[in-house]
Order: C-alpha cells, then structure tokens, then sequence
C-alpha cells in the first residue's frame, strides 16, 4: 500500500463531491498498480467550482472552458524524501454533467477522473494515439480492480473521446 498523504480541498460551495478517504484510495490505488509504492508521496485533489476550472484552464492551457480534471506535476529540481506529485483540479459540475451525459454513475466517473489525473501526475498523457491506448488500458485495469466497468464503452458499445 502506497504511503499517500492527500491535501483534498473542497472549493466554496461545493456540496456534491466524493468522501476524502474515497479519493484517497483511487490515488493509492493507481500508485499500487503502477507499483509507486516504494517511498512518501504527497499530492493535493481540490474539487472545484466552474468558474474556478474555467480560469485555471484558460490561464494554463489558453482553453477558456472549464474542463472535467487539470493536472499540475511537480518537478522538484532536486532530490526530496517524499514525492511531491502535484496537484488535481477536478471541476465538480462537469464530472457530474459528464457522468449523466454519459449516463454512468457520478462515483464511477469521480473515480475515472481521479485516476486519469493521477496517471497524467506520473507522466502519463493522451496526446498521441499509442499514449491514450496505453494510459486508458492502465485506467480500465486499474477501474476493473475496483470493479468498476470500462469507462470508455458507452451503452451502445461505443469509444468514447476523452479531452
């Protein structure tokens, strides 16, 4: 089990949100099964409202919408006895839009989102078609080990575009 220390912040007004020990084991989880579990690490998840998302993502992306989850690594420049990850921004209104939309439960898709932004924290990106085959496999892996069903199989049977 991954020595994990969580800042989880809640932004004004956030009312709808999954429980701080929830996140807490998505993000070990994904440490475990990428085997990141060797040494302290630190990371902060804040859920955020749409405003809050929507400037983030259009100051750090120049996109001016709010997106489902942002991610921030951390590189230290030097060696520290704990890895700093970095930090999630998850924007509360559109996971739950998506998860409805997409019509799948709002835990599931807290859980992808968790995990997804994890992954993107250890250098794991979509922006190349063999970059989203390998890094959504490890998100239907490590979603099966929660029992939790492939996220990107829609009702119909569908892919589904993650941004």
């Amino acid at each position: 089990m991954a020595d994990l220390t969580l800042d989880y912040q809640l932004a004004d007004g956030i009312t709808k949100a999954p429980e701080e020990n929830a996140v807490h084991s998505w993000v070990a989880a994904t440490l475990d099964y990428l085997q990141e579990n060797d040494k302290a690490v630190e990371l902060t998840v804040r859920i955020a409202a749409l405003e809050e998302a929507q400037q983030l993502n259009n100051e750090f992306r120049n996109k001016d919408y709010a997106t489902n989850v942002l991610s921030f690594p951390f590189n230290s420049p030097v060696e520290l006895p704990v890895t700093l990850l970095g930090d999630l921004v998850i924007c509360q209104s559109v996971v739950e839009r998506e998860a409805e939309e997409q019509q799948k439960s709002a835990i599931d898709h807290w859980t992808h989102m968790v995990i997804h932004g994890t992954l993107h924290l250890l250098g794991y990106d979509h922006i190349e078609d063999d970059e989203a085959e390998e890094m959504e496999q490890i998100e239907r892996n490590i979603l099966a080990s929660l029992g939790i069903s492939d996220p990107y199989q829609t009702a119909d049977n569908m892919e589904l575009n993650t941004q």
